[in-house]
């Protein structure tokens, strides 16, 4: 009897083990390696890339996709890297990574506020760095039109999105981050800045509101290597420090309760969090404006 029960039991072990995907470990940190979700992964870095490449030739001087592949890789003819590499690679790479930073960004404030609902737009951050943009190409003075063309709009949209998150963040912070309450006051927050903004626009000279107006619609056009490179690298350095605090962020899911039992700070990683979402969004704004 005790033969078969402590067959029973191993047989018990090796079903749970055999169910459990396996792990990988570097120094430190550990990994769940699932061989499914790695395939999907691999095959979706593809498709992108092949979309990403199909996007670079379309235009007016159409490119077909080899040759694109070709001309991306470090190849092809003059005319075809002259016309990818500096008239629309600016213009592709800036689409991607506001993509990616607003999905994060969205990935994040969800998963923080336990809400679907919860997004950079819902919670006013985008309304905010577009208020403070308009706000500054709208105001009158020579002052404010020197701190225009010396700081950019980029970096006020951006100061406009971290001032707005961390004004949603403390407005909704009691004694914790309830996800209804921060949306609620999310919307508050936007439902304000919109309000300001439509103010501002009605206020102004009809010649700052053309040029606020065609901020705010928001475009990809004429980016420039210097603004491709400044939303890539923040947007990269952002991402690394996701990815390093999101390893404390999963027993979150098993409630505050538990996680202060392991030892989680979760007040900390959710501010931590938060603030890498609203930086996020603002890079998104500050890169191709407002996106709805």
């Amino acid at each position: 009897m005790r033969a078969d029960g402590a067959d029973a039991a191993v047989d018990a072990k090796a079903e749970v083990r055999a169910s459990v995907a396996p792990g990988v470990r570097f120094g430190g940190v550990s990994f769940v390696w699932r061989p499914w979700i790695a395939g999907v992964t691999l095959l979706l870095a593809v498709a992108g890339f092949l979309v990403f490449c199909l996007s670079i030739g379309v235009g007016d001087f159409p490119i077909a996709l080899p040759r694109v592949v070709a001309t991306v890789l470090g190849g092809g003819e003059q005319v075809n890297r002259f016309v990818i590499m500096d008239l629309r690679m600016p213009r592709a790479l800036a689409g991607l990574v506001v993509g990616v930073a607003l999905g994060v960004s969205g990935a994040l404030t969800q998963s923080i506020a336990r809400n679907p609902l919860a997004s950079p737009d819902v919670l006013g951050i985008t309304s905010g760095a577009g208020a403070v943009a308009v706000f500054l190409v709208t105001v009158s003075g020579g002052a404010a039109t020197a701190v225009v063309d010396s700081v950019g709009l980029s970096a006020a949209a951006l100061a406009g999105g971290l001032g707005t998150g961390l004004l949603v963040y403390f407005m909704a912070w009691r004694r914790g981050i309830d996800g209804f309450r921060l949306i609620l006051i999310g919307i508050s927050v936007n439902a304000v800045m919109q309000a300001l903004t439509t103010w501002l626009l009605v206020t102004a000279d009809i010649r700052d509101v053309a040029r606020a107006q065609a901020w705010l619609v928001g475009s990809l056009d004429n980016r420039s290597w210097e603004q491709v490179h400044v939303a890539l690298w923040s947007t990269l350095v952002l991402l690394v420090v996701v990815a390093c605090v999101a390893f404390q962020f999963k027993p979150l899911h098993f409630g505050d309760e538990v996680a202060a039992g392991l030892g989680v700070r979760f007040g900390a990683v959710r501010a931590a969090l938060l603030l890498c979402a609203v930086l996020l969004a603002g890079v998104a704004v500050s890169a191709a404006g407002p996106v709805p």
